[in-house]
């Protein structure tokens, strides 16, 4: 009687332990397309991104307008950079109810069993917000300019106000991400979101300049992020400083990122 020689687990080739760095980033790539080609087979999403930036400035600069600087398109002068980082901070929290919905929905469990990169679809859907985010500037600086905006600088000086922008948004992503991991339910990001967002956003020189406020919340907006972005794109767009507000808001958003990034990687990993 023969016997036959089964080969042991020893002799077959051991699993490979984890992913290159080339690997992750065509992965999150891939996954980005994902998030992007699922506008054409939803488009009540691209009208969602037109529509809030179209009505944030339609409404702040007839609004808010007259009242704060005599008409709108002296409004828009200073305020325009303000509404652009509010819109891009909100736009924010789309990636965590995105995110979440995945979670709730269980598509993340049919990417766990492919052999793709953990960190893949969390950071494919950053990287896919921020083409949504690009969008929403078009249509904010487009209409703006419909109003009577006028950049004062130049081509090169407005390209570096959207690069600064999208730094920082990448950067601060990680904390919306945070929030769509810890939650339960898509409908409880927002309520998170907007206890974060709206202070930054109205506690900052966005809207009014800073000299107005009390001088107990002035302590607070001059180190705001959003204040130091703000003045920052305001210096790119018309005039004012550019170089000390930047590296503040970069040095935020590299902090964001150092502190919320390792945490939403951990709580993704805990969730998946």
């Amino acid at each position: 009687m023969t016997t036959i020689a089964h080969p042991t687990r020893a002799a077959l080739p051991a699993p490979s332990s984890g992913v290159g760095p080339l690997a992750v980033l065509k992965h999150s790539m891939i996954l980005s397309w994902r998030s992007l080609v699922q506008i054409r087979h939803n488009p009540t999403e691209l009208i969602d991104l037109s529509l809030q930036p179209l009505m944030f400035v339609l409404l702040f600069a007839y609004v808010f307008g007259g009242a704060l600087s005599g008409s709108p398109k002296q409004f828009l002068e200073f305020g325009l950079a303000g509404i652009v980082v509010q819109n891009a901070l909100f736009l924010s929290m789309n990636t965590a109810v995105a995110l979440n919905t995945d979670i709730t929905k269980g598509v993340f469990d049919r990417f766990r069993s492919l052999p793709i990169a953990r960190s893949a679809p969390l950071a494919g859907r950053i990287a896919a917000d921020l083409v949504r985010q690009v969008w929403s500037i078009a249509i904010l600086l487009g209409v703006g300019m419909l109003l009577g905006f006028r950049v004062h600088t130049g081509p090169l000086e407005a390209l570096g106000a959207v690069a600064l922008l999208m730094a920082f948004t990448l950067a601060f992503s990680w904390l919306p991400g945070l929030i769509g991991m810890l939650v339960d339910q898509p409908e409880k990001v927002q309520v998170f979101g907007f206890v974060v967002i709206f202070p930054m956003t109205f506690a900052s020189s966005a809207f009014v300049p800073t000299g107005t406020m009390p001088g107990w919340m002035q302590a607070w907006v001059k180190v705001n992020p959003v204040t130091l972005l703000t003045d920052a794109m305001r210096g790119l767009l018309v005039d004012g400083a550019v170089l000390r507000p930047a590296l503040g808001a970069l040095a935020w958003g590299a902090a964001i990122a150092a502190v919320f990034a390792p945490l939403a990687l951990q709580a993704f990993r805990r969730r998946t």
